[in-house]
């Protein structure tokens, strides 16, 4: 690329630094949701909330789905 290329291709750096960082968040994103250890520390926080009273039988399915779509991915 020569100079002419550099000079207009500056005002889409900020651009692309934006989009890098989004791919990079959807990553993070991605491995938190999938990793078992979460997926598990989730399901708890949900059973204890349960068993606390704090949400029905149906909001804890509906909580239960969620988890597991998230961590299979669909």
């Amino acid at each position: 690329m020569g100079l002419v290329g550099t000079i207009f291709s500056w005002p889409m750096l900020p651009v692309r630094g934006l989009i890098k960082l989004a791919e990079v968040i959807q990553d993070q994103v991605d491995r938190e949701t999938r990793n078992p250890a979460a997926v598990r520390r989730r399901l708890e926080e949900i059973e204890a909330a349960r068993a606390a009273g704090e949400i029905s039988e149906e909001e804890e399915r509906q909580a239960v789905e969620q988890v597991m779509k998230l961590a299979t991915g669909r």
